[in-house]
């Protein structure tokens, strides 16, 4: 291009831009439409310099009244270092055990396969009732896969006793994706089983048959969790059921005193819970009177991750379910009980799995900041090698993995000891 050419373009340029300043004054040309702008309110600003955003707030909530609002969480932050006793976190259910001869104060543990057949958590039961009252082992499925240590149950169906397989389908929240929900309609143990969905026709009418097995105290009151078709009557240690709909649980308790229900998920991460309908969640906790819930995962990351990044995204999931947990119930002290030591192979000597301590300060870290208690099983066990040593005394399987039932038994006390020694501070 030549000078008097490169000239002639820059004044039509000129001229253009002139037009449009005169078209569009005060630079409006650079802004967008009210409907396509994001607004931010400040503190001296009032809702009526924003017409139609207030509008359009208003509408929402009219029409919004199908879901349901989150309770209003008030956390009061604590200041945490390295030597701050988790327990702290706990006063609020320590301070719910003073209604306890007047009401049922409830405790949910959930966890991994270490808590399979009640471990621990019976413990952990026995030392609470023993301390504030209640009985009955609480909270049951309506089929129990996994043979309890503290209730027997059966199933009849048809006039004869029937596997639990053999009875309504089960939906779980975790394990494979075949047997999980789209709607999250799970309640609060994390399973349902619906009546008119069985491979064998007669599972509309059904006998639950519930016995207690460790000669404690025994339950006052039967519960039933339920959709409202579904109809039942007791007689005794059975529970009588009938209609097609979904049973989220039985429970056996008292009507005052402490409740602690065992909710195993094998094979689970604990990744789940924000896959729970929040308002079965909301309400359960709520009318239940569940003032502490008990987290024990972790354990299932370490067999097969090796990467530090990895582990610090499941404790980031893990963050974010004890956050979710809170908004579902506010009113409940969290406690996370973090992994055992694990045995692994390597150069053929047995050895702790290399992320089980990186694990375990991590889930530390985030309890603390979240403002929950933690125990650690790892370190209460002696830290690294641990486990081999458990494995000779008879504590620990094989597998160096899980607790002997006397092992489970002895973590079970040891985590009621330290919580019953907090609430005495």
């Amino acid at each position: 291009m030549k000078p008097y050419q490169v000239l002639i373009f820059i004044a039509v340029v000129m001229g253009l831009l002139g037009v449009l300043y005169k078209a569009f004054p005060n630079g409006q040309l650079l802004h967008k439409q009210p409907s396509e702008l994001s607004v931010e309110v400040s503190d001296n600003d009032t809702i009526e310099e924003f017409p139609i955003f207030a509008e359009a707030e208003i509408e929402e909530a009219e029409t919004d009244t199908l879901i349901p609002q989150e309770p209003k969480v008030i956390i009061p932050k604590i200041a945490v270092d390295s030597t701050t006793d988790s327990r702290v976190f706990l006063q609020s259910f320590y301070s719910s055990l003073s209604e306890s001869g007047n009401k049922v104060v409830r405790v949910l543990h959930y966890g991994d396969s270490q808590i399979e057949e009640d471990r621990m958590s019976q413990q952990i039961r026995e030392a609470l009732q023993n301390k504030y009252g209640g009985s009955g082992a609480g909270l049951l499925p309506l089929a129990q896969t996994i043979p309890s240590r503290t209730v027997k149950q059966q199933l009849r169906m048809n006039d004869r006793w029937i596997q639990a397989a053999q009875g309504p389908r089960r939906y779980l929240v975790y394990g494979p994706k075949r047997d999980q929900r789209d709607d999250g309609l799970y309640g609060v143990m994390g399973q349902v089983a619906v009546m008119n969905d069985s491979l064998v026709k007669g599972s509309e009418t059904l006998t639950a048959v519930c016995t207690p097995l460790d000669g404690r105290k025994r339950y006052t009151q039967w519960r039933v969790f339920a959709d409202s078709s579904v109809h039942y009557t007791f007689a005794g240690d059975s529970v009588f059921l009938s209609g097609q709909g979904k049973v989220y649980g039985l429970s056996q308790q008292s009507d005052t005193g402490v409740i602690v229900d065992n909710i195993p998920m094998r094979g689970c991460l604990g990744l789940v819970f924000t896959k729970m309908d929040r308002e079965q969640l909301v309400s359960f906790y709520r009318e239940q009177n569940v003032q502490l819930i008990i987290m024990q995962f972790g354990g299932n990351a370490i067999p097969s991750n090796k990467n530090p990044g990895t582990i610090q995204g499941i404790v980031k999931g893990l963050r974010q379910q004890v956050q979710y947990l809170r908004t579902c119930a506010p009113q409940a002290s969290i406690l996370f009980i973090g992994p055992s030591d694990m045995l692994t192979q390597i150069d053929g000597e047995w050895t702790t799995y290399p992320m089980v301590p990186y694990m375990d300060k991590l889930l530390r870290k985030m309890a603390l900041e979240e403002n929950i208690a933690y125990f650690s099983l790892y370190r209460w066990m002696g830290g690294a090698g641990s486990m081999a040593r458990w494995q000779e005394i008879g504590l620990a399987g094989s597998d160096g993995v899980h607790f002997t039932r006397s092992g489970a038994r002895k973590a079970g006390n040891a985590v009621a000891e330290w919580m019953l020694e907090g609430s005495e501070n």
